[in-house]
């Protein structure tokens, strides 16, 4: 059965070079119904070259971060499946191909470190010692027992969306690892794939704050889990706190 397919980029500050052969790519290989970039804070001339590069662009003049960005674009396609990707291109098109195909009912997760990814090109010695030690944390906090959590490619069912999409709180790098918390929590069925993936120069990430932004969002991500699985504990210690807003929620205030 075909199911029709849109695809989020998200993008601050992006190398629309790069970006142009990418969404070709995506084109060519993928044929999706809508590639939609989510575009923070651009200046003109990065407006006007992505605009030109036959896709829906959404901007807006100020810093989202990640998370807020690919919500935002996730609720404006009308598609069986949504897919996001780094604009960096880092997924190549067929690996991205890869991982939708095995999305299934629930999410497709694409993984740098399975054993059987294939990794062109390395991060920092920083950047992976924070990644490979937070996989292990978050392997023994959360029921998605997955080798990478943080890899940008993922995959979701629009009626998996339609239930999580109330419980993502995180605007930035942290929601990755909130959208797999949260949809395992449902009972939706988490698929890690490995994939080939082609490091990026240039990142905008700060893996020290990063690292300790996402910490604290995998506490959170762990706690509103258990709650959505109905732990008394998790409900007790909820008690008398103001509930955050979800993104979803600020996006239509």
């Amino acid at each position: 059965m075909h199911r029709s397919l849109g695809i989020v980029l998200p993008a601050y500050d992006p190398d629309t070079d790069r970006l142009a052969r990418y969404v070709d790519a995506l084109h060519e290989t993928l044929a999706p119904e809508t590639i939609s970039v989510e575009l923070d804070a651009p200046d003109e001339r990065t407006r006007s070259a992505v605009a030109n590069l036959g896709v829906e662009l959404h901007t807006v003049p100020y810093r989202r971060g990640k998370g807020a960005a690919v919500t935002a674009g996730f609720e404006s396609l009308d598609t069986d499946v949504r897919c996001f990707l780094d604009a960096d291109g880092s997924t190549p098109a067929h690996a991205a191909g890869e991982i939708i195909a095995r999305v299934g009912d629930g999410l497709a997760v694409g993984s740098r470190r399975h054993p059987g990814s294939n990794v062109v090109g390395h991060q920092t010695v920083a950047r992976r010692f924070l990644g490979d030690g937070f996989a292990w944390v978050a392997r023994r906090l959360l029921a998605a027992d997955l080798y990478d959590y943080q890899c940008g490619a993922k995959a979701i069912t629009a009626e998996a969306w339609t239930d999580v999409r109330d419980h993502l709180y995180e605007p930035g790098f942290a929601w990755d690892i909130e959208l797999v918390a949260m949809t395992a929590a449902l009972g939706y069925d988490v698929r890690e794939v490995p994939i080939e993936w082609e490091d990026a120069p240039g990142s905008t990430v700060d893996p020290l704050r990063t690292a300790v932004d996402m910490g604290r969002a995998l506490v959170a991500a762990r706690h509103r889990a258990k709650r959505v699985t109905n732990s008394r504990l998790h409900d007790a210690l909820a008690t008398g706190r103001e509930e955050p807003v979800a993104l979803v929620e600020r996006e239509e205030q």
